[in-house]
């Protein structure tokens, strides 16, 4: 069970990696707000993998908690970015 963890912790950092690189070679701000939160949802991957390996009581309430800070920040940034319009 522990190599499937850590390959989960590599893929999803090599996803972070490369988007990160993206972010670097984006020209409008849309693509960059796409990137940062896949770059988010990266980390808050490896840190459910991480708590699932060390088998913390916490680790429900903490994924929840950091799913529904990325799905605010998404929408408040596509608020942001569209000014308002609907």
């Amino acid at each position: 069970m522990t190599v499937i963890l850590w390959a989960t912790v590599a893929i999803l950092t090599l996803a972070a990696v490369l988007g990160i690189a993206r972010v670097m070679t984006a020209t409008d701000d849309a693509t960059r707000a796409v990137v940062g939160d896949l770059v988010y949802f990266c980390a808050v991957g490896v840190m459910i993998m991480m708590l699932t390996a060390t088998d913390s009581a916490v680790t429900f309430d903490v994924s929840l908690i950091a799913a529904l800070l990325g799905i605010l920040s998404t929408i408040a940034l596509s608020r942001i970015l569209t000014r308002g319009r609907r």
